[in-house]
């Protein structure tokens, strides 16, 4: 049994015990007020001491004797009041709240052990076998009880057994004879004219469902002979064990009284369990009343016997152990046990058919409406109510309430009635939320982010909402079953007072979401304001302040309601305060390094010095600014990694993106090239990219070429730069660079390398004189 259904079953045994047992009680107390009256002789002694003045005189000085010394005596007795280490007023809402909470429960408890008490006597059974088993007597009437009941039982179900196998023909006889279930065609019209259309040819659903619900109780009315024949002849080995018991009882096998009484006891359980087997047979099976499958005839046939077996065979042998002595307190709660057991039986065949039953009660999936939707709520539950009805019945009958099956029944009734109501008002309030949270695309349009938001409080509003309904439901039901929950909720009561709180919460609670609300609606209309007039650098620092803004925003809401919270429940908050002031001196000093880290934060984010999306270098980290909060600054590199950096540890900044990135120029060419010639070719590259559309944008400016940085003998440093917007500095370099190698490649100007070459001419040989030549030699 899964935890749900054990919560259910408990808290519906729960209930239907205590309210009973509670109207059971209150019926017992006249009969207890009642017998509490005086004797005659009582009565006669009390009015002599009346009329006489003397003894009346007397009579009154003792009792106020007696008072003064019970008055004297009763502030001494009293124990010195502890104080509740929760600082809650006495006239507070959770201290009354507490004190009915727990007085409820101890009165419950109460009734709940009075009832174990009536329905649990087992000692008195304990002391039975004890007493039987000690008892010479007791012993030897055992002994003489089973010999006769072997005896008996012995000759009826031998007697039984020969007429069962004479009637075996005549039972296949008539199982063979049994009519069969027919099947109606699914289509079944009468042709009494050509038809004109196809329509003249389709019968009604209505028909059809009738003419089947008829062909059904005609068979029922074929196989009853056979039927009954049948369960005659089965019952005839039953008629003959009891004739034979009946019988041998009659002789001296049944003497004494007690004997043939246990033996009747016995003789009747088996013969009525055997006929019950009969019956069930008859009107469920291949060849009973009601046709049914086979595995569904057999799965009844076992759970029947198993109830039957338990049952007749658990109050047989109470009956017997009250005949052999048992006392009657231990007598009842024996039967009562056994009747749970049969109880919890069917406890166990609800749960095993649940899911089949709960198919034939689910609405068809095509058919919409607010009964299917009952139809399909009832079937995802009612295994809980056929549970809980079960186990009341048992209770009902344990406790042996008077009028108890009534009240049961005006209990489930109306239990059922309000659950009904209660959904439907559930499902036609939440059908009237949903149309009014549907925006209009105007209002959608104006406002783009207004859906999102609504639809965020949406499942909350729904579940407050239902909440609210199924407690008022709830109270209804008490109200159904006799408890006088509405005087709960008078003014004054704890009821009211609960209700004023919870009131008053959940309007700070709606302010404190509609601060909030609004507030984010502010801040984000003012940064796509922001944008959209092209102030990018305003909206971007108030986005980087956005969530430091909605951070300490969230703390000062939580702050506040939470205290509204407590207050309205009775905690002296002012304790609370104190506290938390004494915590926040206790943080500042003990962890110097976070102030710090807040401190510079806070002096870098009013000065400006970084923003979200920047390109930054930190304290030896480069990367973009993803968050920047009151403590820390997060960094995504290049390659992917994440740098998080707390303030403390930054003593330098180097912002990359303040409006301006410029491209260096920076290019070495061979001695022997002209610098005039190269550095033209350099600015018409840069003017060529100025007019193509994508580096348009990014680049500010013509080439600043600044000359010839140095010359050596290898080589010549031309200089300049090419002032870009902050985006546009690394794509800019890129792309001149690229062109540039390609423009020289072109035009045959020779790049310097890295290495210096050296022209030496080496002496030849004197034959070979004529044939010198230079060699170039690589240093």
């Amino acid at each position: 049994m899964s935890h749900k259904l054990a919560s259910a079953l408990l808290a519906a045994l729960f209930l239907a015990i205590s309210s009973l047992a509670g109207a059971h009680a209150e019926q017992r107390a006249p009969a207890t007020n009642a017998a509490a009256t005086l004797s005659p002789d009582e009565a006669r002694r009390a009015l002599e001491t009346l009329q006489d003045d003397q003894k009346r005189a007397q009579m009154i000085d003792t009792l106020r004797a007696i008072a003064n010394v019970s008055g004297q005596q009763q502030p001494a007795s009293s124990a010195p009041e502890q104080k509740s280490p929760i600082p809650l007023s006495a006239d507070g809402l959770g201290a009354q709240l507490l004190l009915t909470v727990s007085e409820q429960i101890g009165e419950i408890s109460g009734e709940i052990a009075s009832a174990a008490r009536t329905l649990t006597h087992f000692p008195a059974f304990y002391y039975w076998i004890v007493r039987t088993a000690n008892d010479p007597a007791a012993y030897n009437l055992l002994i003489e009880i089973a010999w006769k009941l072997a005896l008996v039982l012995g000759c009826a179900l031998s007697a039984e057994w020969v007429i069962f196998r004479l009637i075996r023909r005549p039972v296949a006889f008539l199982e063979g004879r049994v009519p069969q279930t027919a099947h109606l065609p699914a289509q079944a019209t009468l042709v009494a004219d050509p038809p004109s259309s196809v329509a003249d040819v389709t019968p009604a659903p209505e028909l059809h469902k009738r003419r089947h619900s008829l062909m059904r109780i005609w068979q029922v009315l074929l196989r009853l002979p056979f039927v009954l024949g049948r369960l005659v002849l089965e019952l005839l080995p039953v008629f003959v064990f009891v004739g034979i018991a009946t019988a041998l009882l009659g002789t001296e096998i049944g003497e004494p009284t007690t004997v043939r009484l246990v033996i009747l006891a016995v003789g009747n359980a088996y013969a009525f369990s055997r006929g019950l087997i009969c019956v069930v047979r008859a009107l469920v099976g291949p060849f009973g009343l009601l046709p049914v499958r086979a595995e569904t005839a057999a799965y009844i046939e076992i759970w029947a016997r198993r109830i039957v077996a338990v049952g007749v065979s658990g109050i047989a042998f109470a009956n017997v152990a009250l005949l052999l002595g048992l006392h009657r307190a231990g007598y009842a709660a024996l039967l009562r046990m056994v009747m749970l057991v049969v109880h919890l039986f069917i406890v166990v065949i609800i749960l095993q058919c649940r899911r089949q039953v709960a198919e034939a009660i689910r609405a068809p999936a095509e058919r919409p409406g607010i009964a299917a939707r009952l139809r399909n709520r009832i079937a995802g539950g009612w295994h809980y109510l056929a549970i809980a009805l079960d186990l009341a019945l048992w209770a009902v009958w344990a406790l042996n309430i008077r009028n108890g099956y009534a009240l049961l029944l005006q209990y489930f009734v109306g239990t059922i009635v309000v659950a009904l109501i209660t959904r439907i008002a559930i499902m036609l309030t939440l059908g009237l939320i949903d149309r009014g949270f549907r925006i209009k695309p105007e209002i959608l349009q104006r406002f783009p982010g207004l859906e999102i938001r609504a639809n965020r409080y949406l499942p909350l509003l729904r579940k407050i909402v239902s909440g609210v309904i199924a407690f008022i439901g709830f109270v209804a039901v008490l109200e159904v079953w006799g408890v006088d929950a509405i005087v709960w909720f008078y003014g004054g009561q704890i009821g009211s007072r609960l209700i004023s709180a919870v009131v008053t919460i959940g309007i700070a609670v709606f302010i404190a979401a509609a601060i909030w609300e609004i507030s984010n609606a502010l801040l984000d209309r003012q940064i796509n304001a922001l944008s959209r007039d092209g102030h990018y650098a305003r909206a971007a620092r108030l986005r980087t302040f956005q969530p430091m803004l909605r951070t300490a925003l969230l703390c000062v809401i939580a702050a506040v309601v939470g205290l509204t919270a407590l207050s309205e429940i009775g905690v002296n908050v002012a304790p609370l305060l104190a506290g938390a002031g004494i915590v926040g001196i206790a943080i500042g000093f003990g962890s110097q390094k976070l102030v710090q880290d807040l401190i510079t934060g806070l002096f870098l984010l009013l000065e400006n010095t970084v923003q979200v999306g920047d390109n930054v270098s930190v304290s030896g980290l480069s990367g973009v600014v993803e968050n920047v909060s009151i403590r820390t600054i997060r960094l995504r590199a290049g390659d992917g990694a994440v740098h998080i950096v707390p303030f403390s540890a930054v003593t330098t900044i180097t912002n990359a993106s303040r409006g301006a990135g410029n491209a260096s120029v920076s290019v070495n060419v061979a001695y022997k090239e002209d610098t005039d010639r190269a550095g033209q070719i350099l600015k018409d590259i840069v003017d060529e990219m100025r007019r193509e559309g994508d580096f348009r944008a990014l680049i500010r400016g013509d080439l600043e070429l600044w000359g010839v940085d140095k010359v050596d003998g290898a080589m010549v440093s031309i200089v300049g730069q090419i002032r870009c917007t902050e985006a546009g500095r690394w794509p800019v370099q890129r792309e001149f660079n690229r062109r540039m190698k390609q423009r020289f490649q072109q035009n045959g100007i020779e790049v310097a390398s890295a290495t210096q070459t050296i022209l030496m001419q080496i002496a030849p040989p004197a034959d070979n004189a004529a044939t010198l030549t230079p060699r170039r030699a690589a240093g």
